[in-house]
């Protein structure tokens, strides 16, 4: 079994803020692949399916961003997931909007729920889906900036990028993280 994570804030007045484009991430996985309904389990809300030939259970945390490790590794504990079967979806400042990076480890790079996660999961070898939503341009600009909601501007590039991401993946959870990054760009019409 795979654990995908989206990240975000649980608050409803949130749901469309740029941090929570983990969250709308997962959304978009569970509807275009007929999961089950969402339940409140872990400290976050499950919702369990398949995508491709892979049984996959995505995670919502609850807990808040700077907690969203928690939540995470409860739900891996409980099902004995191995920290390389985790992914977690999540908003990245130094991507371009619209642009999604895969990697494996790293650094938290100032991202809460990614230090969260690896405080509590005791390593950084989960993969990261990392959402671009650019940068404000000034460092004190941030957090009004990834807590403030993506503009009118941003949603023909945010609902295809996310439908993209839903149709790819399959080649996600096959494991070919390149195959994936390439056929987002391709569906996304990601430039550059």
């Amino acid at each position: 079994m795979l654990l995908w994570t989206g990240l975000g804030n649980p608050e409803p007045g949130m749901s469309r803020h740029r941090h929570n484009v983990g969250f709308m991430a997962v959304d978009r996985i569970a509807a275009r692949h007929g999961f089950a309904p969402w339940r409140k389990r872990f400290r976050g809300e499950v919702a369990e399916g398949r995508v491709g030939r892979h049984k996959v259970l995505l995670l919502k945390p609850l807990t808040y961003m700077n907690l969203s490790g928690e939540s995470v590794q409860q739900a891996a504990a409980f099902y004995k997931i191995p920290i390389a079967a985790i992914t977690a979806f999540h908003d990245e400042l130094d991507l371009a909007p619209g642009r999604v990076r895969v990697k494996q480890g790293g650094g938290a790079a100032g991202h809460n729920g990614l230090r969260s996660m690896d405080r509590m999961l005791g390593g950084q070898d989960y993969w990261r889906v990392r959402i671009g939503i650019g940068h404000p341009g000034a460092r004190d600009r941030v957090t009004g900036y990834v807590l403030g909601d993506f503009a009118k501007s941003d949603q023909d590039w945010l609902e295809r990028m996310l439908d993209a991401m839903s149709d790819t993946a399959p080649v996600l959870a096959d494991g070919q993280p390149e195959l994936f990054m390439t056929k987002m760009a391709l569906l996304a019409g990601e430039k550059g």
